[in-house]
């Protein structure tokens, strides 16, 4: 059975409601380019990579598709180094780091810029022009923002509440991207240490249909075409799929991740900021039992943490120990599948189709 593909695909030509999720550090160019040659939007993310990197990563997507794709940024508040704070973290992960015959790095850097003060990558990107543009962890400054609108790209923004919601549309953010608090790796708030009401995927879009005119795609627990089906008839214009592509042939998810995401973990993923010192849902690992009595205020900034999430992982793996890993992944892990992400989409539009009412496969 056929259905109705929103402005928002229609814009961008997509034939399958579909956005792979920028996932920094798992998604590739080659999976980016195989979703969007198969009728999705693929993503990749250079919120961890310098500018240089960006541009070849750009170039590198470019080159496998001639179809849209989004360049995802991160648009955090720069850290806030506390030494006292970031010392004492270094002196409670030193047990760990020892385990594995290491020792800590001496002190912790701010290992990711913010697109909000990175000129470099603004002009990177103004002069990449791609298609779609998102931003997560919040909104970068106007003249960022004018300055993509006058290359025509589709702005994307994270969102996690009808307040965040009416910031992004209040600056020219033209779709909303509405991440469930069951959706894996960092959690979009603008304030990680604001309150958060911890709105579902189901209660989010439909509250941000219902209150705003933007539109809306679903993020956050959808792993399969009757999972897509549902979030469109909740008046989502197309669905963002993360934890799906966590398998796929093309990503860069090492060989322990995968593991653990056929495994026991997958069915008890948790919310934690210990290892990048901001709230991120994990696979159920060591670094994350670690972390349970752990408070807040006791880990360093976002990303500065994540400078000692990264080393004690790479000792951790230098070990043959894989518990240590930033293994973001939703609350829908245990339905990840293993194939090349073009076929994944493909099967995601059959099942869609399939389950659409009085469909007939």
């Amino acid at each position: 059975m056929t259905y109705a593909l929103s402005d928002f695909c229609r814009k961008l030509e997509l034939t399958v409601p579909v956005v792979q999720a920028p996932m920094a550090g798992t998604s590739t160019p080659a999976m980016a380019a195989a979703v969007s040659n198969a009728g999705g939007l693929g993503s990749i993310s250079v919120g961890a990579v310098g500018a240089a990197e960006a541009d070849r990563m750009i170039d590198e997507t470019r080159g496998l598709t001639d179809r849209p794709f989004n360049v995802n940024v991160f648009c955090h508040r720069p850290a806030l180094a506390n030494p006292e704070i970031e010392e004492a973290w270094l002196g409670r992960l030193a047990p760990l780091y020892r385990s594995f015959g290491a020792e800590p790095p001496p002190v912790l850097r701010e290992i990711y810029t913010s697109f909000a003060t990175d000129g470099a990558m603004l002009e990177v990107i103004v002069r990449q022009r791609p298609a779609v543009v998102s931003f997560h962890f919040g909104l970068p400054p106007a003249a960022s923002i004018d300055a993509l609108k006058a290359n025509r790209a589709i702005l994307l923004g994270t969102v996690t509440s009808l307040a965040e919601a009416k910031s992004a549309a209040d600056v020219g953010v033209d779709v909303l991207v509405a991440q469930g608090y069951e959706a894996g790796g960092h959690r979009g708030v603008f304030d990680a240490d604001a309150p958060d009401d911890r709105l579902g995927t189901l209660a989010l879009v439909r509250t941000l249909v219902q209150q705003q005119t933007l539109p809306v795609v679903a993020a956050g627990g959808i792993m399969d075409g009757a999972g897509i089906a549902a979030a469109l008839s909740l008046g989502s214009a197309a669905v963002q799929m993360g934890t799906a592509f966590i398998d796929c042939h093309e990503s860069a998810a090492d060989a322990g991740f995968r593991a653990a995401l056929g495994g026991e973990s997958a069915y008890h993923t948790t919310m934690t900021r210990v290892i990048s010192g901001r709230p991120a849902r994990c696979l159920a690992n060591a670094f994350t039992r670690f972390g349970i009595n752990v408070a807040d205020d006791d880990v360093p900034d976002y990303p500065i943490a994540y400078d000692a999430g990264k080393s004690l992982n790479a000792a951790a793996k230098a070990a043959g120990d894989f518990g240590y890993g930033a293994q973001w992944a939703g609350q829908g892990a245990p339905l990840s599948r293993a194939m090349p992400a073009g076929e994944l989409v493909r099967t995601l539009e059959f099942e869609l189709r399939s389950s659409l009412p009085d469909s007939t496969p």
